[in-house]
Formats: C-alpha cells, sequence, structure tokens
C-alpha cells in the first residue's frame, strides 16, 4: 500500500524544495496544496493525470477523506505544505488521524520562511556574542497563544527573534517588544521572502510600525528582531575557523 508524504514547500521560491520533496511531487498520483501560501510553479512538475487539490478551500474532514480513499486505492499522495510543515504547519492534526486509520506516512523538511528571510537580509542569526538562540513565535490572533509564552515574556531573552503570523499587528508587536527591547533594536520585516515580488522593510522599534503602514504590507511577512540586524554589529570570529583553536580535524597554531 502506498503512503502520504507531507512536504515541506519552502517559503515560495519554486528552486527552494528539496530534491526529494520535489521527486515525490513528481511521482504523486494525487497532490494537496496549500494554494493560498504554496506558489502552483512548485507543483507543476506533477505527472500526467496526477489528481490536485488545492487545501485553501478544504477543511480538515476534506482533506482527509481524500488522503484515505486515494491510499486505500494505492495511490502515492503528496501533502505540499508551506515552508516546513513542523512550524505552524498544522500536520500533526492530520497525522494524529491518519494513525486512526493505520496510514503510513512521512515527513519531508522543507526551507522555513524565517530562514528565507534572513537569507534575503544576508544575516546570521547566531553571531557569537551577540545571540546564541533563535525564538520563533506569533502574536495571538485568533489561535490563541499560551500565557507563558507571550511576546513581552520572550522578550525578556533579548534574543533573535522570528515573529510570524502578526505583521497585521504591527504596533501591537512593538509595544510588547518595548517592554525589554530598547527603542534602537534594529527590526525587519520581509515579506513573501524568496518570490518575485519579495518586498523588505527596515528600521528600528521607533519607526517600523510607521514604515511597515507606508509599504502597505499586511499578511504573508516574517518580522525578525535583535541586535543580529545591526550594520555593524560587534561581535567575535567564530572559533572554528579561528587560525588559533584546535579542535578534532585541525591543529591551532600558537600564539
Amino acid at each position: 500500500m502506498e503512503k502520504i508524504y507531507f512536504i515541506g514547500a519552502g517559503p515560495g521560491d519554486p528552486e527552494l524544495i528539496t530534491i526529494k520533496g520535489q521527486r515525490i511531487v513528481k511521482e504523486a498520483d494525487v497532490i494537496i496544496y496549500a494554494g493560498s501560501l504554496v506558489p502552483k510553479e512548485v507543483i507543476d512538475c506533477h505527472k500526467d493525470g496526477a489528481e490536485i487539490y488545492n487545501s485553501a478551500v478544504l477543511n480538515l474532514e476534506e482533506v482527509i477523506e481524500i488522503m484515505v480513499e486515494a491510499v486505500k486505492n494505492n495511490k502515492k499522495v503528496a501533502r505540499v505544505h508551506t515552508g516546513d510543515p513542523a512550524i505552524f504547519g498544522a500536520h500533526r492534526e492530520q497525522m494524529d488521524i491518519l494513525d486512526t486509520y493505520g496510514i503510513e506516512y512521512e515527513v519531508i523538511p522543507g526551507v522555513s520562511s524565517f530562514l528565507a528571510a534572513a537569507a534575503t537580509l544576508k544575516k546570521e542569526f547566531t553571531l557569537p556574542d551577540i545571540s546564541q538562540t533563535i525564538i520563533c513565535t506569533r502574536l495571538e490572533g485568533r489561535t490563541p497563544v499560551p500565557e507563558k509564552e507571550s511576546l513581552e515574556s520572550l522578550a525578556s531573552h533579548r534574543a533573535s527573534m522570528a515573529i510570524f503570523l502578526s505583521v497585521q499587528m504591527i504596533d501591537e508587536v512593538v509595544k510588547k517588544l518595548l517592554k525589554h527591547y530598547p527603542l534602537t533594536t534594529p527590526i525587519a520585516v520581509v515579506q513573501r521572502a524568496s518570490w518575485e515580488d519579495e518586498k523588505i522593510v527596515l528600521g528600528t522599534l521607533e519607526n517600523i510600525g510607521e514604515k511597515v503602514k507606508e509599504a502597505k504590507i499586511n499578511k504573508t511577512a516574517q518580522i525578525l528582531v535583535g541586535d543580529f540586524l545591526g550594520e555593524k554589529t560587534n561581535y567575535s570570529k567564530s572559533k572554528l575557523y579561528d587560525k588559533y583553536f584546535t579542535h578534532e580535524y585541525r591543529t591551532g597554531i600558537k600564539k
């Protein structure tokens, strides 16, 4: 019997799906893709005769029904999610239901939008002496956030942050961040990272709200905040490539 593949399609650029993910899309008899966020070009490599469904217009029960029926008929299913399905992907609920049917599935990871946003900005989240922690979170909307994970609570760590699904509430985001970050903290908003119509807004907590509104960005954007974004950040060099540092593969030069 065939199985179901949950595939992270990447942030948008059709070339950022993994080789394995693309191979499964090419082989699949049934493809269910998140059409509101995954460009059609990502699945244009499908074989002739493949059944294509856009999950943006389907509810959970309808998606499950299509998958279960396909596997019963020995059809390979590609369930294509945006970014990496493990981050705000809503694929756990699908897998739990498939378990009740005894249907086998596999997860193929993808490139998350927060990584694509850092790439387009040419920044590194984890600079030595600046930050060694990345917090991926969101502001509460229709989906609640546990109180212990409130944005102002997480901001107390002053770590590098990637805030999903919240740009439409940018003023509220800034208000909560300012509980712990100074006004001069650099912040970036990247809409549709890696897409052809990608849009970047740079600023500080003092002015980012106004800039985002001027750019008319109200959805499909990452908010990145932290000192790692600074242009002249005073960080230490990596020990990994330090010529004086000895490790398993290299003997360092004595000072």
